[in-house]
């Protein structure tokens, strides 16, 4: 039957369009449904586009201070709110289009609409009622649409949208997501950002580097509250120092709006009410799983706090129904979806030693300044999980690479295991360390121990010396500070 795959895929974004491709070099006849834009939020609104904006702000940042680099510069740097945002913008049309691309060259047949399940191995999809935020890639000429199509196995990869905190929902306006965030038609002069996560500090980075006033409010006790205590506390020193503020233990209990600005009624944990006018407010405090309209409960998919049940294989509670990332749970980051649709079609091709999801070895990033990045326990949940730990730092101050570009505040952080020497974690805050963190998510998945890491040879000068300094220090070894 013309309508009829081995593999259906609901949802085109990475996690989606990465098993798509996968399961079709593996030969099974695939296809993949998408009602608004290929390559998902992480290529159009989220992961790429941001960092597209940051890297206009960091730009800004050290056209300012070019005197420290020893280079004279004629006329003021100002930034053109436009430009940046269009050039974002034209990266995310450029990542939908690759995405098409790569639909193509593997033949994986593209459906445009939205898909509702009538049967374990059936959909029906229908015309979509989505009206996506310009610009975005063009459909694909070749794309299905309206119709039933089966398949012996469906996954779905239908993602995250914004969490809106009720009395407080975006309006497009005055209170924004980071769909808003990420297009300002103009530059406000004073911001509140609910929620200190990675969107929320990101976009409280940007804007402050941009020159806005703003400030950040947290519920819980630090910033970034999934990162070691540690490392969370250096990075709110170095934000604030650049002028960013913070309200931790507090919440926005109610916003009163007027024609161009908004109040922010901040209750703190003494139960006193603060208010706070500012130009806009980006609400920031989570994302919630696209799990409605799709059949699920008639189904009988099981959901668990708002996400789909699944094991370590990407399984639903029903047979031939699979579901992988933001939809499937968190950490909702577009590479562990990635990883976890990989997983779930190797396993549905039937190949040998598929090992699932070891979600301790998934790294963070976000990419603020300056950089945060981790994988594994933090030291209070090694603590917590019984472990006798050794604990290395070392600052990027001693690191010769830093100090030569000019970015020497950070910190490397290791934890290990005392009886044997496991790599447990690893936290870094400091330049490029998003880009360093792979180093120890490599070690973790080897299952090295200290003396390997202290063994291996690192290149000089580079930042990277800062992480087997750390591992040196956790054994009472450091030799550069």
């Amino acid at each position: 039957m013309a309508n009829s795959y081995d593999v259906i895929v609901i949802g085109a974004g990475p996690g989606g369009y990465v098993a798509a491709i996968r399961a079709a070099q593996l030969g099974l006849k695939t296809a993949i449904v998408e009602r608004e834009h290929l390559a998902g939020i992480c290529s159009n609104w989220g992961c790429i586009p941001t960092k597209a904006l940051l890297r206009s702000a960091e730009i800004f940042q050290y056209a300012q201070h070019f005197k420290n680099f020893g280079l004279k510069l004629e006329g003021s740097v100002a930034p053109d709110l436009k430009a940046i945002v269009d050039r974002s913008r034209g990266i995310a049309v450029r990542m939908n289009n690759g995405v098409g691309f790569l639909m193509k060259k593997n033949k994986v047949d593209v459906i445009w609409g939205e898909a509702k399940f009538t049967k374990p191995n059936e959909i029906v999809v229908s015309s979509t009622s989505k009206k996506p935020m310009e610009p975005q890639g063009p459909i694909p000429k070749n794309a299905l649409g309206e119709g039933t199509y089966t398949a012996k196995h469906i996954i779905i990869a239908t993602g995250a949208r914004p969490r809106a905190l009720p009395g407080i929902e975006p309006d497009g306006k005055l209170i924004w997501t980071y769909f808003e965030a990420m297009v300002p038609p103009e530059m406000p002069k004073s911001l509140v950002v609910i929620g200190s996560g990675a969107i929320g500090i990101e976009f409280a980075s940007f804007y402050r580097s941009m020159g806005v006033d703003v400030t950040v409010v947290e519920l819980l006790p630090q910033v970034m509250p999934v990162e070691d205590a540690e490392i969370s506390a250096f990075a709110k020193k170095q934000f604030e120092k650049q002028g960013m503020k913070f309200l931790l233990e507090a919440k926005v209990t109610k916003v009163d709006k007027s024609a161009d600005s908004v109040t922010a009624h901040v209750e703190t944990k003494d139960g006193k009410v603060q208010k706070i006018t500012a130009d806009r407010l980006i609400s920031a405090v989570g994302v919630q799983a696209n799990v409605e309209g799709l059949g699920l409960e008639a189904l009988g998919v099981e959901l668990d706090r708002g996400v789909i049940a699944i094991d370590g294989y990407g399984r639903t509670t029903v047979p031939g129904v699979y579901a992988i990332g933001d939809v499937a749970g968190p950490p909702m980051l577009a590479h562990k979806a990635e990883h976890e649709g990989v997983v779930c079609v190797e396993k549905i091709a039937g190949l040998p030693n598929i090992h699932p999801l070891d979600k301790l070895k998934v790294p963070g990033c976000t990419y603020c300044s300056p950089q945060v990045a981790s994988v594994g326990l933090t030291e209070a949940k090694a603590r917590e999980a019984g472990y006798e730990v050794r604990v290395g730092k070392f600052p990027f101050t001693a690191n010769g690479k830093a100090v030569a570009l000019g970015e020497d505040q950070g910190l490397a952080k290791t934890i290990f295991d005392a009886k044997t020497g496991q790599l447990l974690g690893a936290h870094l805050v400091g330049p490029e360390v998003t880009e360093l963190i792979q180093g120890f998510v490599v070690a973790m998945n080897l299952e090295t121990t200290e003396e390997e890491l202290m063994h291996t040879i690192f290149p000089h000068p580079t930042l990277s010396e800062t992480m087997k300094e750390s591992v040196l220090d956790a054994y009472g070894r450091v030799l550069n500070a």
